[in-house]
């Protein structure tokens, strides 16, 4: 065999497997098209209220990321299905094909290696604190003191955050969200700092203290994996049913909404519009 002879055979072989790739992959791809085909939208569900929570009672899950999906289901005229994983499998379900969308997944520079996210966020939460009664937290720097004691959970993003933006206050650091919570129920801080949506839900239930997002506002916004995909059909139409549903004020009233069954006064807490954090 000649040198051009096996040069040719090798371009073929690479051209050949180049084209049944791209045909497996156009055949798995049409996620649009799939779920139109089945009637459903198959989300990932997760523990983590107050996006996804399992109400033992009724035994079937809520939570805003699921009052999401059923709204974005039903834009796409089908039903929304949930299907239960975990955040760390959230990635391999969605590539996998076990699940269709995972609403509330920040689109990290990590993640979007592996996966697509529509550009319109979906919904915005901000660095926030549960305060004592009584103690001013309108700005970071009314808590910059060091007689101000403010809980964490150890090697948190808020632990990092609140470390070089209140050098002067007391930080107090705990294994985990709970023992923090613990430690402002008992009155050893005077304020626990996290992302204000999980804030509220645990607000809810020690009913103490107020939730605040002091200024200037730290703001993230999140939004919802997909898999990536040749055919962009999917992510362009979820893309403008996000967009919609957020400009409209529907996001946050699904909020409101799912907020009033945990017993809280949507109007006395901050709600995931970035344009309304803060005030």
């Amino acid at each position: 065999m000649n040198a051009h002879t096996s040069f040719l055979r090798r371009a073929l072989t690479v051209t050949l497997a180049t084209a049944l790739s791209l045909g497996s992959l156009a055949a798995f791809a049409q996620t649009l098209q799939k779920v139109k085909s089945a009637g459903e939208l198959r989300i990932g569900v997760a523990p983590g209220d107050p996006w996804y929570y399992r109400d033992p009672v009724a035994d079937k899950w809520t939570g805003l990321g699921v009052l999401l999906g059923e709204q974005v289901a039903k834009e796409m005229g089908v039903k929304m299905t949930p299907v239960e994983t975990t955040w760390g499998n959230s990635v391999a379900a969605l590539q996998s094909g076990q699940i269709d969308a995972m609403f509330v997944l920040d689109a990290t520079e990590e993640r979007k290696k592996a996966l697509d996210f529509p550009a319109n966020p979906l919904l915005w939460y901000a660095q926030g604190v549960l305060t004592k009664d009584g103690l001013v937290a309108k700005n970071w720097a009314d808590l910059d003191k060091p007689e101000v004691r403010i809980g964490v959970a150890l090697g948190t993003a808020t632990d990092r955050d609140l470390t070089v933006r209140l050098p002067k206050a007391k930080i107090e650091r705990f294994t985990n969200t709970d023992e923090t919570v613990a430690a402002f129920m008992s009155g050893r801080v005077d304020a626990i700092g996290f992302y204000h949506p999980a804030l509220v839900i645990a607000y809810s239930k020690i009913r103490k203290g107020k939730v605040v997002v002091p200024q200037p506002v730290v703001a993230l916004s999140t939004s919802v994996g997909i898999r990536r995909e040749a055919d962009t059909a999917f992510r362009d139409q979820l893309n403008t049913i996000i967009g919609k549903l957020y400009t409209s004020g529907q996001t946050q009233a699904l909020y409101a909404q799912y907020l009033k069954t945990k017993g809280v006064d949507p109007a006395t807490v901050p709600g995931v519009m970035k344009e309304t954090l803060g005030q």
